[in-house]
């Protein structure tokens, strides 16, 4: 059965018809090329990597970036993708995100000409792959307690340190990397095959199984000065990246959200339980029911104010940390009742809901813990800083 949305308070009267189109072109793709694949991948622990070439025609990777073969969708539009390729797995909507917002973003807006020119196309077209080095194995929350180190050596520079977390890593042709130098953080192009570079994968994941996960080593490794991000100062220039990444999230766990409250929702009305009748007739099913439709509708209505206001370049950090924290929340929440709705079927791989959970715990973690952005809320709505 085609999915058929989930909008209680007519949301959809938001989006324009472009918007619509866009987000029905992500969804036909996410029904008909990855839903087929996906539970065989995650059983597998197998990234489907037949269809990189595929998201790519759909304009998928840095959809919301200007030239260079990019697709300038608004930030709307983005976001739908976003939602849809995650209502199918989180891993595939990570790898969109990492390609796009973490890699060809920070190329975008603190590369030299000749890195764009070099990068982006090839980005764009998933001809290259990339990754976003900045987690550490002792700093993840506090990443400017970083390790990795940049010097100066004659015209170029030597990098030494570890990354871990990394996604798409042994998959990469390019990573950027964040390492701490004399003059501050600075970011870095480290090509596959560049010697004093390895990448290694992590296994034994109960989560993200359809997604590669890796760490970076760096020892001796010697890049070009033509090799660093000319605009990328500071541990503001990282932190805008996971603003990107950020806005991307809070719009992909919708998707997840509603893949699960369908599921529940339809199984529920088929369900019969005691006296021959559905359970979705008994008070405490249509309660979990009503949480879920609630909160994914204000999610919704969180998540298309956050579009509008970036696409009028007015949606700060602090907004984006609301967005995150609330919709992963909310996702996994939504998770947890649908699977107590479905009993026992709900830990079989028959329904994507336990997937859909294992996913959303790191969903929930990275790119800023529910922690971290409670904490960068507070700052906004109090002025006093309380990281440490």
């Amino acid at each position: 059965m085609a999915f058929r949305g989930v909008d209680y308070f007519c949301v959809d009267s938001l989006y324009g018809e472009q918007e619509l189109m866009v987000r029905q072109t992500a969804r036909r793709f996410a029904e008909e090329r990855i839903a087929p694949l996906i539970r065989d991948c995650y059983r597998e622990a197998r990234f489907p990597t037949e269809l990189i070439p595929e998201m790519a025609e759909l304009g998928f990777y840095g959809a919301n970036l200007e030239g260079y073969g990019c697709a300038a969708m608004n930030n709307v539009e983005y976001g739908l993708i976003m939602q849809e390729v995650e209502r199918a797995d989180s891993g595939l909507r990570s790898f969109v995100s990492v390609q796009g917002a973490l890699v060809m973003y920070p190329i975008h807006r603190y590369g030299s000409e000749a890195q764009k020119q070099k990068w982006l196309p090839r980005l764009q077209s998933g001809k290259a792959v990339g990754c976003f080095g900045l987690t550490e194995p002792d700093f993840g929350s506090n990443p400017a307690g970083m390790r990795t180190r940049a010097r100066r050596d004659g015209e170029g520079w030597v990098l030494d340190g570890e990354k871990t977390w990394i996604t798409n890593g042994t998959l990469a042709d390019v990573a950027v990397v964040w390492a701490r130098s004399e003059e501050g953080v600075r970011g870095f192009l480290v090509e596959r095959g560049t010697p004093g570079y390895t990448t290694s994968d992590i296994h034994g994941k109960w989560s993200m199984r359809a997604s590669v996960t890796s760490s970076l080593a760096l020892a001796d490794c010697r890049v070009k000065e033509c090799d660093r991000l000319p605009g990328a100062e500071g541990l503001k220039a990282p932190l805008s990246c996971l603003s990107q990444a950020r806005y991307g999230i809070g719009w992909g766990v919708i998707g997840a959200a509603m893949d699960c409250y369908e599921t529940a929702r339809q199984y529920a009305i088929v369900r019969k339980q005691f006296d021959g009748r559905p359970i979705a007739s008994h008070q405490l099913v249509q309660e979990k029911l009503a949480w879920m439709i609630t909160e994914i509708t204000k999610a919704q209505l969180l998540a298309v104010q956050a579009g509008r206001l970036k696409d009028r370049g007015k949606l700060e950090p602090a907004h984006i940390s609301m967005l995150k924290r609330n919709n992963a929340a909310m996702a996994l929440e939504c998770a947890r009742r649908s699977r107590d709705l479905l009993g026992a079927n709900g830990i079989t791989d028959e329904y994507p809901i336990m997937r859909h959970m294992c996913n959303l715990e790191t969903v929930k973690t990275y790119e800023g813990t529910d922690h971290i952005h409670a904490l960068v809320i507070g700052e906004r709505v109090t002025g006093v800083a309380a990281y440490k």
